[in-house]
């Protein structure tokens, strides 16, 4: 009973659904006849606007080209009238304004643009032709402005204004002299513990370089570099010329350096070594300064500017270096090859920098061939003054065997290139060398060279004293001056040492040869010693010869050497006192033993003149250059 109950139910539900579905199957057939209809219809209605959409669309494009073509009238229109403006600015000319008249040439630059671009416009060709020769005329006045307004504002500096902005080291004193700092062996920058700073020099106003920059930017855009090449190569550097000629600086030859005086030559050196920091701190360095700023965006430009403007100053400076630098050699001149080798190297790096570029490398390969030129100079000077040291053959004789002038000259040269410590290290380093060791080995040759120069003249004399005394007073001022100098160091003790036994040496010998003869008076034969043996050897005769004998020699030696020098006070004394310490005993100790024998005889005066204080006190006056005259007094 259940289960036919169930399928009652669920045949009710199936035939529910059977008629629920055929309804919907009828709305949707009928929809779809509904919806077919209204596609007909909307069809038919497209067919019919088809003609009014087209109408439409016509009338729509139509706008557009009239929009267009108003608009490109409107810009050729602008265009005709951005001409008439920038001709009349043209016209008027730079003087006036020149920052307007740089707009209209932009201006006529964008016109000319404009127009060939659009060839198709009527009457394009004649605007072109017109705005090109409008372009041409205001490039042309351009140029003129350039030039002026450059000739206007470069004009050569004064000498004051330069000196101005020098540090005040190098600055020159009111008396018209330059400062210690740039005359002969000073310029050593180690030797101021003060900032050496320049004053940047102005060369052209500021406000000026701007305007010049834009000229010279318009011109290059309008194809002209060679025109504005020439201006300002010919207007510089006729104007660096001129400051560095009213400083001073003037072309001399190696002809003309070789027929002036020394002591022209000399002022003339120094006068270029101030004259050649002057031109690289201060005229050059300002050069380049308003060359970048001008030509700025004109690479191709600037350095060949610089270099043009530069090149006859420069050439002018160096030249006198290279007339220096071949000119005849001379020991004098080595001091001011090393002043000029140092304003080079002191100049180097700023030479290098300024002359860096591939259109300055001829100026600067010819100053770094100066510095090795004047350096090779130096150091052949060196073995040239070596060389005459030696083969000096001055026939001036000192006759008192004091200190030879040679001598003093070269220890003063020697102690003069002390002060040029590092240069010479510098100038050693150019060869390759150890700096240390061959300004050591160039002094001990230098002084081997002078000591055997002295050996040669010590030989002119003919009292072999007093050659003794000429070695000793002249190896003493060696020993004595290298003790007080930089030279101590480099030569060292033991050179010291050795030098200050051959002075020793030397007054041993001077003892020896000047006193040996005397003392010999006063020995008694068979004895060792002056004065010993036994007195009753020696007959009264003897003893009155031998006292005559030691008063003629005495007097004779004490003539003589009072007559000669030994300049230092303390060599003076111990010498007079190793004379005294051998003769004064001897002396007394002859007087004593054979002294009774004259005093009991006849005229005891006539034989013992010389007391021993009398020889004390007559001791010390040897070696003081006294003349004849003063002895007798």
């Amino acid at each position: 009973m259940g289960v036919s109950q169930a399928m009652e139910a669920l045949g009710a539900r199936a035939s529910s659904i059977r008629d629920a579905l055929h309804k919907s199957q009828t709305i949707t057939d009928n929809m779809v006849s509904i919806l077919g209809s209204f596609d007909h219809r909307l069809s038919a209605l497209e067919t019919a606007m088809r003609p009014t959409q087209i109408r439409t669309h016509s009338i729509r494009r139509a706008h557009e080209n009239i929009d267009k073509t108003l608009k490109a009238v409107e810009v050729i229109l602008g265009q005709f009238d951005l001409t008439r403006k920038a001709e009349a600015k043209i016209l008027r000319g730079p003087h006036e304004d020149l920052e307007s008249y740089l707009e209209a040439i932009d201006q006529l630059r964008s016109i000319i643009h404009f127009f060939s671009s659009h060839k198709n416009v009527k009457s394009s060709d004649g605007v072109l032709h017109h705005a090109n020769n409008l372009l041409s005329k205001a490039i042309s006045k351009l140029e003129d402005e350039f030039r002026q307004l450059l000739t206007n504002y470069s004009k050569p500096v004064e000498p004051d204004r330069l000196f101005d902005c020098l540090p005040d080291s190098l600055r020159p004193d009111p008396a018209g002299q330059k400062n210690e700092a740039s005359g002969k062996g000073s310029d050593h920058p180690n030797k101021s513990l003060k900032p050496v700073i320049y004053t940047p020099l102005t060369l052209i106003p500021p406000r000026v370089l701007p305007l010049l920059h834009d000229l010279a930017q318009q011109m290059v855009l309008a194809g002209h570099q060679q025109q504005l090449f020439r201006t300002y190569r010919d207007t510089r550097g006729s104007v660096l010329e001129q400051s560095l000629r009213k400083l001073g600086v003037e072309r001399l030859t190696k002809d003309d350096v070789q027929k002036m005086q020394w002591e022209v030559l000399e002022a003339k050196i120094g006068n270029w070594i101030h004259y050649m920091r002057i031109a690289v701190k201060l005229l050059f360095t300002g050069e380049k300064k308003i060359c970048d700023q001008i030509f700025e965006g004109a690479e191709s430009l600037k350095d060949p500017c610089f270099a043009e403007v530069t090149a006859n100053s420069v050439a002018v400076l160096l030249s006198f270096g290279e007339a220096i630098a071949r000119s005849k050699r001379s020991p004098e001149k080595l001091f001011v090859l090393l002043d000029m080798y140092e304003i080079m190297r002191e100049l180097q790096s700023e030479i290098e920098f300024l002359f860096g570029s591939k259109a300055c490398m001829e100026m600067r390969e010819s100053a770094l061939s100066l510095t090795k030129r004047l350096a090779q100079t130096a150091q052949e000077t060196f073995g040239d003054f070596e060389e005459a040291v030696e083969k000096d053959a001055t026939k001036t004789a000192v006759l008192d065997g004091t200190v030879h002038p040679l001598t003093s000259y070269v220890i003063n040269y020697v102690k003069f290139l002390f002060d040029y410590q590092s240069t010479l290290k510098q100038l050693f380093q150019e060869f390759d060398g150890e700096p240390e060791s061959q300004l050591t080995n160039v002094t001990t040759r230098i002084m081997q060279a002078l000591q055997n120069n002295l050996d040669g003249k010590s030989k002119q004399y003919k009292d072999p004293a007093l050659t003794q005394l000429f070695l000793m007073n002249n190896i003493h001022y060696i020993v004595r001056s290298v003790r007080r100098s930089e030279a101590k160091d480099l030569l060292g003790d033991d050179w010291v040492q050795i030098h200050r036994r051959i002075v020793q040496q030397h007054a041993n010998q001077y003892k020896r040869v000047s006193w040996a003869k005397i003392l010999q008076c006063l020995t008694v034969q068979g004895s060792g010693n002056p004065s010993g043996g036994d007195s009753s050897s020696l007959s009264r005769a003897m003893v009155k010869d031998r006292f005559k004998t030691f008063n003629v020699q005495f007097e004779e030696l004490h003539q003589r050497q009072s007559q000669w020098t030994v300049p230092d006070s303390e060599l003076r004394e111990s010498l007079r006192l190793a004379v005294a310490e051998v003769l004064l005993p001897a002396y007394r100790s002859f007087i004593k033993r054979f002294g009774p024998m004259i005093e009991n005889g006849k005229n005891p005066g006539k034989y013992i003149k010389l007391r021993p204080e009398t020889i004390e006190s007559m001791l010390n006056e040897f070696f003081e250059s006294k003349t004849w005259g003063e002895q007798k007094r």
